[in-house]
């Protein structure tokens, strides 16, 4: 029988899938749109662009609404806490992501520079807004959230939007916007051709390089800041309550995890070889092995992250007793186990039409097939 402390760990397990998941398909759309202004640099580039991600962007969006909702699910006070504490990141974000598909859909419609220029400064910001959010997002779940509980569980928050803006949340942000830009140019490489595919190859041959400098970066911040540790009795079994256990802030204790299981370590090493391979592969025009190494970079730092964390979900600056762990912010033993259920039945129906969908519109997108009357952009 399925027990309460498995149902946890999965869904531990399986909102981390979910978020590689979104941060593979949806970070090159989001890296494309980025790129936007920076690799284009005529018209016709800017279309061609576009058109690679026409097909997929909107798919690629079901990974993130399906982390949220699992989220939502699977830890309701982790959902409550980080509404109450990042709701101006989050509507900023999401006010980004609306540019995307009136860019999208608007960009075209009319031939005047002007209009388009705008539009492309509209993707743009739709590409980098989300991809500095989530990283600034991340690396202040590693400080802790200023957020506290009284004793009916209700949430509030202490502190600030500018304060989210820290030197090392800001750095957790550009890690972020450095690796959804080099997959966003490695998958460029994969769908353009001439001097867009060389402007695409040159790009990231060094931003991979500069995620994995700035995530070795991280990793001596991470190592020399203070980390939360559990200091009282733990019981994975019974119902959730964070005010029920005691937390101390111990300098370093975000690598405790690391020496306590050592093939943890495999997830730092993925992160920082698969970059060097981004790099090697981009220079060596092996665009698809390229592609392959920038969706494990990232893969190896969002595990990373998830490892050195561990029990934590959002340890909590204000009143550390109150951070919110794997044991004790989940939903109900029945909830977790019909939600695993589910999962079980529609995450592998989601990765075989993506992957159907990836198989189906393969090949380049060449600036003759922007007359085509199948171009949707």
């Amino acid at each position: 029988m399925i027990d309460y402390e498995f149902l946890r760990l999965v869904w531990w397990g399986l909102v981390g899938v979910l978020l590689i998941g979104f941060a593979i398909t949806d970070g090159f759309d989001l890296g494309v749109g980025a790129l936007l202004t920076l690799v284009g640099k005529s018209d016709q580039d800017r279309r061609v662009m576009i058109n690679t991600i026409g097909p997929h962007w909107d798919g690629n969006q079901v990974w993130f609404i399906t982390a949220g909702g699992a989220i939502f699910a699977a830890w309701p006070m982790i959902y409550a806490a980080a509404f109450s504490g990042f709701y101006i990141a989050l509507a900023l974000t999401l006010i980004a992501l609306w540019m995307r598909p009136i860019g999208f859909d608007y960009r075209s419609k009319l031939p005047n520079k002007t209009w388009r220029t705008a539009w492309d400064w509209a993707l743009f910001c739709g590409g980098l807004v989300p991809a500095l959010i989530f990283g600034v997002a991340f690396g202040n779940l590693l400080l802790g959230v200023p957020f506290e509980f009284d004793n009916t569980l209700r949430t509030t928050y202490t502190g600030s939007f500018f304060g989210l803006l820290n030197p090392f949340a800001i750095l957790a942000g550009l890690i972020s916007v450095s690796m959804l830009l080099t997959h966003g140019a490695n998958w460029l490489q994969l769908k353009t051709d001439g001097n867009l595919l060389s402007r695409a190859r040159f790009v990231s041959s060094y931003l991979s390089l500069l995620t994995v400098l700035l995530f070795m970066l991280a990793g001596v911040v991470v190592a020399n800041i203070d980390g939360y540790v559990i200091t009282s009795q733990v019981d994975p079994l019974a119902t959730s309550n964070p005010l029920k256990k005691t937390v101390e802030l111990v300098s370093g204790a975000w690598l405790n995890n690391y020496s306590t299981y050592p093939w943890m370590i495999a997830a730092p090493v993925l992160g920082i070889f698969a970059g060097l391979g981004s790099a090697w592969f981009s220079k060596q025009q092996r665009g698809g092995w390229a592609f392959v190494m920038s969706s494990l970079m990232m893969a190896g730092i969002i595990l990373t992250a998830g490892a050195a964390m561990f029990p934590f979900l959002m340890p909590s600056s204000s009143m550390p007793n109150a951070s919110l762990t794997v044991w004790d912010a989940t939903s109900s033993y029945l909830t977790l186990k019909t939600m695993f259920i589910v999962a079980c039945i529609f995450v592998p129906i989601v990765l075989s039409y993506t992957a159907y969908s990836f198989y189906v519109m393969r090949g380049r997108i060449k600036a003759q097939d922007l007359d085509k009357p199948h171009t949707i952009y």
